[in-house]
């Protein structure tokens, strides 16, 4: 059973790539430079206070904008678990699963607080808040989807099929 449990860090709706990483960062694609300034536009104290295995949890239209794949390679790097919103941006949704990144359409979001306790159990679909208790279906992921994230993003899922056909 895949879980990913971590404490909330709530942001609004339409937070585009630009607040996720601002372009004044993207001289250098190095995720761990990428992952000191993740959302510093949104809220500067995040990267500071967050800790590795944290989720954000969002409004609608989350990661909006550019079709820049830095986004979801500067939440992963600073160690963000998961993003769970109720809609994703459609480049953005592609590239986090193409980079590793598990995100959940879930209507529901704005339920979920800053500092609340969520458990994401994949195998199930169910997201649960265990401050509140509550527990919610998020929409499913496609298999192929679950695919790339199991293998930790679309290269090292390719360099695993590669491998397979050279046995």
């Amino acid at each position: 059973m895949q879980t990913i449990e971590g404490k909330v860090w709530n942001f609004g709706k339409d937070i585009d790539t630009d607040l996720i990483i601002a372009a004044r960062y993207l001289n250098t694609s190095v995720p761990e430079e990428l992952a000191k300034h993740v959302m510093e536009d949104a809220d500067p104290t995040f990267v500071k206070n967050m800790t590795p295995g944290d989720i954000i949890v969002a409004d609608e239209n989350f990661g909006c904008g550019s079709s820049r794949e830095h986004a979801p390679i500067a939440l992963k790097a600073a160690g963000v678990a998961a993003v769970i919103a109720p809609t994703f941006a459609r480049i953005f949704y592609r590239n986090a699963f193409n980079m590793g990144l598990p995100i959940f359409e879930l209507p529901e979001s704005n339920e979920i607080k800053k500092g609340d306790v969520v458990s994401i159990n994949m195998d199930e679909g169910t997201i649960t808040n265990k401050t509140s208790g509550k527990t919610y279906k998020f929409t499913p992921i496609p298999p192929f989807m679950q695919e790339l994230i199991d293998a930790g993003g679309l290269m090292n899922y390719a360099a695993k099929e590669v491998a397979k056909e050279e046995k």
